[in-house]
């Protein structure tokens, strides 16, 4: 389903066992059912779905106030609104919260958002946290050494503080870890209150001086950096899929 740009892998197995996904006019509630894209019919909520052969990776620069999903349930604004002239059914890549603004990658290409996003890539992402307050040195050996969090420490992370002054800070930290809202959550475990949060790189690709709710295309520079691989090892990851189970085939065509 990520080659046809429907979901997020995430999302995709909880679609099947949902019972919205039909393999040849059958219900697939289970992983494992065998398909082939080139002779079998799927269908997601009734529509067909097919890969896309034009692949977009896009670096959205989110504003606060928007939901990073492809739909909401509560109506809210979401990340879609603002691709609207995109002309490709892309997705975006892992999450970035309500009240956090910054670098938000979408694409509809399912192999380049697994390397994003899964956790054995352990790809950086940088962000800049202002807070009304300066944690003192205690506070920064924690969060550079990992503080609990659901009973589990996070794993190191790279902490600058920049501009303090009395009134507070801003600190920029790097981390690889995705856990829900995990650096505003870092920082209260130190007992630091984050005022505003803002995502300014994803590995080596930076936000840059692109304005708020605006985007733009990845260069090829930009996505075989993030990839980490070279053009020929990212070619032959586009061709796994046929023949495959249906639990994998959904994952990459619903994420």
């Amino acid at each position: 389903m990520a080659l046809c740009g429907v979901t997020s892998r995430r999302a995709s197995e909880e679609i099947i066992l949902k019972g919205r996904v039909m393999v040849n006019g059958e219900t697939v509630d289970y992983m494992g059912c065998e398909v082939d894209p080139d002779y079998d019919t799927v269908e997601v909520d009734g529509i067909v779905i097919k890969p896309e052969a034009k692949k977009y990776y896009i670096l959205l620069n989110k504003p606060k106030g928007y939901v990073t999903t492809v739909s909401d349930e509560f109506d809210r604004p979401t990340v879609m609104e603002l691709v609207k002239d995109v002309h490709a059914r892309i997705y975006p890549v892992g999450r970035l919260d309500y009240d956090t603004a910054g670098l938000l990658i979408m694409t509809n290409d399912g192999d380049f958002a697994n390397v994003l996003t899964h956790p054995s890539h352990a790809v950086n992402k940088g962000y800049i946290a202002k807070l009304n307050n300066l944690p003192d040195n205690d506070a920064l050996k924690r969060l550079r050494e990992g503080v609990e969090l659901d009973g589990r420490l996070t794993s190191p992370a790279k902490v600058e503080v920049l501009n303090p002054s009395k009134h507070g800070c801003e600190i920029k930290i790097t981390i690889h870890e995705g856990r829900n809202r995990q650096v505003r959550r870092m920082f209260e475990a130190v007992g630091a209150e984050v005022t505003s949060l803002k995502r300014i790189s994803v590995g080596n690709v930076t936000l840059g001086n692109l304005p708020e709710g605006k985007w733009r295309h990845l260069n090829d520079a930009e996505r075989q950096r993030l990839m980490g691989r070279g053009k020929k090892n990212h070619s032959r990851s586009k061709t796994r899929y046929c023949p495959t189970v249906v639990g994998y085939y959904i994952k990459q065509f619903i994420i």
